[in-house]
């Protein structure tokens, strides 16, 4: 197995493997009069310690924060997921922020971290979180094809066939097969005979 040096793995759940990954947060001007600030995820750091919102850089209104450190999980039942990751053209992982509505300063909380492109895309579904697409170094590149090598079974495209389905057999008309008439029951209805104007 590759494992990036100094860096802690945990087993979750059987045949799953676990990493801590810190989330960098950067706060710039906002390029709107409506939105003072704009924050985004710009890296991940493998293997990093807790922590809450510390600041690692700043330049001018520029300010990258170390927002938080939580686990990145790989899951056997994933792994078709990964394999697409993988084989992009830069291979990432996402990260959710949600609002924080304990902070005023903060106004986002980072709540997911992962390498599933499904699950990112599941999270886009909801305008109330905000996900961002954060390229993967080479060490964990690695880490998530070694993971992807050992656990990945493709599996053989199977078409669905219908059974107990008569294909030959010859229908008196097209529609509810309670209404007894031998021509198509999507026609246009005829005149009653008798009925006068």
């Amino acid at each position: 197995m590759i494992k990036p040096t100094g860096i802690r793995l945990s087993f979750v759940f059987p045949n799953s493997q676990s990493i801590p990954v810190g989330v960098v947060i950067r706060k710039s001007p906002g390029v709107t009069r409506w939105m003072k600030w704009a924050w985004r995820a710009v890296g991940i750091l493998p293997g990093a310690p807790p922590a809450d919102w510390a600041v690692l850089h700043r330049d001018g209104d520029v300010t990258e924060f170390h927002a938080a450190t939580l686990p990145l999980e790989l899951y056997v039942s994933d792994t078709e997921a990964y394999v697409h990751e993988l084989q992009t053209r830069e291979p990432s992982l996402y990260i959710v922020l949600s609002p924080n509505t304990a902070s005023r300063e903060m106004p986002w909380k980072v709540t997911l971290v992962t390498a599933s492109p499904y699950e990112g895309q599941d999270y886009c579904d909801s305008d109330e979180v905000m996900v961002e697409k954060v390229a993967m170094p080479e060490g964990m590149k690695a880490w998530v094809a070694d993971f992807v090598s050992r656990h990945h079974e493709e599996e053989a495209f199977v078409k669905r066939k219908r059974k107990n389905t008569d294909v030959d057999s010859v229908e008196d008309g097209i529609g509810d097969p309670r209404i007894s008439q031998d021509n198509d029951v999507y026609s246009a209805p005829r005149r009653f005979r008798g009925v006068t104007k």
